[in-house]
């Protein structure tokens, strides 16, 4: 267990979740995880110094036992050179041996590997595909381009995750799932990807482009995976046509139900698990195709006693069979066996299927039989389930009880019935629980939620988008209402949870109605709530947003007004203050006719604000300080008068007045710590950072920095994330510390570019980075500074959170071990790298032609010079024509 790990036990556990199911999604023991409880710090990681398992040997041991899983452990010892306890070297091979053949991680005391960063981890075991892995393995190395299609409810998403998870080690820029299945508008495609990838944006005046993404993977060798394509056909064939023919490196996977129909792409059809009908043996699960081995694994979660057997064997194959090896369908039949044996599951469901079988005669036949389980599992609900089924189709990316209960019911869902009816759609594998922070959220497979909302009339559909906009409108409203409070994370982490909600909300609202009512909803949303871009959305989509309704929202009143000042203020972030400008100007003339006072003062607050990083200070300060008193004739809005303390004593620090900067950071600081409030604390306590670094007490802005860091790890907010990685990088240069330096400002100049220009654009604040870098280079030297600096850039919020706190854990490829002589002691794979070897190609085209990792490749070549009593590359071109083995087609 390391630092990473421990963290990620810590905050699964604070979220409620349980300790096995902690222990299953990060792959380790329970013991790991009992351990990680009882530690107030995190462990020191020794691994690397006393033979543990998640060290480089893990990984030496599993690409061994998948080249000859008959190999023997003296064999083993032997190639990875092991000079540590045998019987430590045993256990560990026998507990990848049974995951392997399981396909669930053992559970032994020590660690297995943790899963790749931004890959999602399921709670059950994958099943089957073997052949289909190591076939797509194949195909990344000849395609740059590989569409997974197939029906709803193949398992393309959790085949190519799986597969993302297998072949992380090949890609060094790292593998990225983009998940749009949740998204709705086409406009959106690109903002996703952006947003997912934090890529760079420098355009301020419109959404984001190709060409943000396009800059960012031109060179990088990346697997990016693009799931549930088939909604958004024509927007993700153009994007990734422009990826294809813009990088050199990039290989993309995508899912869909139909192809894309662009160059370059080789479709892969995702077939049913086979169902063959094989004979009895002694391990009845062999032998019987994987669809029954799914059967089984998932029968036996909901019956814990369920196994395979002689005697229901046949009934076994005949439902596999029957639902065509779908594995939706099987995992919904499953469902079924609490109240049905699996006698009476076969019996039921060849009835209905029958029965079934026409009612959509245009569609696959596999289809059909999806849409007959879906149809079946329909039936199979109370009037009230069903219900309840369809009305949840409304919302996307998940929900919990209480948005369950506000949202469907009526007098024929009753509200107080919903927690039973949610229980039972769990029951039925129509829901899937989740833990979502304290709640527990539910969430339904795309294409049950599609079956749902196909039962809905459009009268029913309008009362439910209505209902879901009124929902999304008051959660937005009352966390804004709310917000300089001690409710403010759990409203924040509310808001991040129901993002995509929110976003179907405002698309329906603005995109697929032309009610007044319902644009001045999604209005009232986004302008009350003017921290949105912290919360789940970026910047650039909550200008978005203002945008688009500021074009249909063109009444003078006090709503417009805020979202003009709103949009103000967001462009004067991005650096973008010609746009500022003309919404500030519209703002002010909006509120002469509106008299809002709030408007007006946040108006002045902006302006100043934007006068400030465009280096006119006497402006900045006259327009700050008149905000401030109007702002003290308006109690109830505490946040708004703190933003304007931040951003007045920011001021002061560049004109030298440190002592009236530091009483308003006080001020702020003094104020959150008495309610509870983090997200404004967290600017306070940066401020005070920057008054330390502006008086030369550098150890003191680190620290002030650090826990600037720590207070807003919680939120979403990349503009002030960076804002505090450029201080610690100008405070690390002082300290005599170049190299974080040079990482730090990396780091901060990659996020800036995310959501806008550099420092906002301003001259005074780039003068001071630059004398800070200039020291950084110096201390280091051009190549050392630009290697941090570059590794920096690559690093995530997340990563550069932990490189700050002390919390990240240095992180490589392993290197494996290999073979003996071509035709007879050479592992298949060693073979294979051989005779590339032998072709001449380099062990980074061998490594993109197989979709390994260069290192892997280096350790095959390695041993197999050793094993064949070689020293030079060339030798093994003679020793293949020797053996007559030819070179690859």
């Amino acid at each position: 267990m390391n630092a990473d790990e421990w963290d990620e036990i810590r905050r699964l556990h604070r979220q409620g979740s349980p300790i096995k199911h902690i222990a299953v999604q990060l792959g380790m023991s329970r013991n790991t995880v009992r351990r990680a409880l009882t530690l107030d710090h995190p462990p020191t990681d020794h691994r690397s110094r006393r033979g543990s398992v998640a060290d480089p040997v893990d990984s030496a041991i599993r690409e061994l036992i998948a080249d000859d899983p008959g190999i023997a452990i003296a064999e083993i010892a032997r190639r990875i050179q092991w000079a540590k306890s045998r019987t430590t070297l045993a256990r560990r091979v026998t507990s990848i041996r049974a995951e392997r053949s399981t396909g669930e991680p053992h559970d032994s005391p020590a660690d297995t590997v943790p899963a790749a960063p931004s890959v999602p981890v399921y709670g059950s075991s994958f099943v089957g595909r073997r052949t289909e892995l190591l076939e797509l393995r194949k195909l990344l190395g000849d395609h740059r381009l590989v569409t997974i299609t197939g029906p709803g409810g193949m398992g393309k998403t959790r085949f190519a995750i799986h597969a993302a998870g297998e072949y992380r080690r090949a890609f060094p820029d790292g593998v990225r799932v983009i998940e749009l299945a949740a998204l709705r508008s086409p406009d959106l495609l690109t903002q996703t990807v952006v947003d997912g990838l934090a890529l760079a944006n420098r355009d301020m005046h419109a959404s984001p482009t190709e060409n943000t993404i396009i800059e960012y993977l031109r060179t990088r060798r990346m697997l990016l995976i693009l799931d549930n394509c088939e909604h958004l056909l024509d927007e993700c064939a153009q994007l990734v046509s422009v990826l294809l023919r813009s990088t050199t490196e990039l290989r993309i996977i995508t899912t869909s139900r139909e192809i894309l129909s662009v160059p370059d792409e080789f479709v892969f059809p995702l077939s049913p698990l086979p169902t063959v009908n094989g004979t009895a043996s002694a391990s009845p699960a062999r032998g019987t195709g994987s669809a029954v081995e799914l059967f089984v694994n998932r029968a036996a979660a909901v019956l814990s006693k369920f196994e395979l057997t002689e005697d229901n064997r046949d009934a076994v194959m005949r439902v596999c069979d029957r639902l065509d090896g779908l594995p939706l369908a099987i995992e919904l039949a499953c469902a079924r066996l609490p109240v049905l044996s699996v006698y009476e599951l076969a019996d039921r469901l060849d009835h209905r299927l029958n029965l079934l079988t026409t009612g959509n005669r245009t569609g696959p036949q596999r289809h059909r039989s999806l849409q007959a389980t879906m149809d079946w599992s329909y039936e199979l609900c109370t009037r009230e389930q069903q219900l309840l089924w369809s009305r949840a189709s409304v919302f996307a990316g998940g929900f919990d009880l209480g948005m369950a209960e506000e949202v469907c019911s009526d007098d024929d869902v009753p509200a107080d019935t919903v927690l039973d009816g949610i229980s039972a759609l769990v029951g039925k594998s129509i829901l899937h629980r989740e833990e979502g922070g304290t709640h527990v959220r539910f969430r339904m497979l795309e294409s049950i939620r599609e079956y749902g909302n196909s039962k809905l009339t459009a009268a029913e559909m309008d009362t439910l988008t209505l209902r879901h906009l009124r929902w999304c409108t008051r959660l937005v409203t009352t966390t804004a209402d709310s917000w300089f409070s001690a409710d403010q994370r759990a409203g924040s982490e509310k808001l991040r949870r129901n993002h995509a909600n929110i976003r179907s909300a405002l698309h329906a609202a603005l995109l697929d109605s032309s009610d007044d009512d319902e644009v001045r909803m999604a209005a009232d949303m986004v302008s009350r709530a003017w921290f949105l871009w912290s919360c789940g959305f970026s910047v650039r989509e909550h200008r978005m947003w203002l945008n688009r309704i500021l074009e249909r929202e063109t009444a003078p009143t006090a709503t417009r007004g805020r979202m003009l000042v709103n949009l103000g203020l967001v462009q004067t972030l991005q650096g973008d203050r010609e746009s500022a400008d003309s919404a500030l100007i519209e703002a002010n003339a909006v509120n002469l006719t509106a008299a809002d006072a709030i408007t007006g003062a946040f108006t002045a607050d902006v302006m100043g604000l934007k006068a400030f990083f465009a280096g006119d200070f006497e402006e900045a300060e006259r327009r700050l300080t008149a905000a401030l008193e109007m702002y003290e004739e308006i109690p109830d809005r505490e946040d708004l008068a703190h933003t304007l303390r931040v951003h007045l004593g920011m001021l002061y620090c560049f004109t030298d007045e440190t002592a009236r900067a530091t009483e308003l950071f006080e001020t702020v600081n003094e104020r959150a710590l008495a309610v509870g409030e983090s997200w404004l604390r967290s600017y306070a306590v940066y401020g005070l950072g920057l008054v330390a670094l502006m008086n030369e007490e550098f150890e003191d802005a680190l620290r002030l920095g650090s826990e600037s860091l720590r207070l807003r790890r919680d939120f979403d907010d990349v503009v002030g994330t960076t804002l505090v990685t450029d201080l610690l990088g100008w405070a690390e240069a002082e300290a005599g510390s170049a190299e974080r330096s040079a990482v730090l400002l990396g780091a901060a100049s990659s996020m800036w570019e995310s959501f806008g220009m550099q420092l906002y654009g301003s001259s005074h604040w780039v003068e001071q980075r630059a004398r800070f870098e200039k020291q950084a280079r110096k201390s280091l030297g051009n190549d050392q500074f630009e290697k941090c600096h570059t590794g920096g850039a690559a690093m995530s919020v997340s990563e550069i959170t932990g490189f700050v706190l002390g919390e990240s854990v240095p992180s490589g490829d392993p290197a494996p071990g290999g073979g003996t002589r071509p035709e007879d002691l050479l592992s298949p794979r060693e073979q294979e790298v051989a005779t590339h070897v032998a072709a001449g190609m380099t062990n980074k085209e061998i490594a993109a032609k197989l979709v390994l990792s260069p290192r892997t490749v280096e350790g095959h070549v390695e041993h197999i010079l050793e094993k064949l009593g070689m020293s030079r590359r060339h030798e093994i071109a003679a020793a293949l024509a020797h053996a007559g083995r030819g070179t690859p087609s």
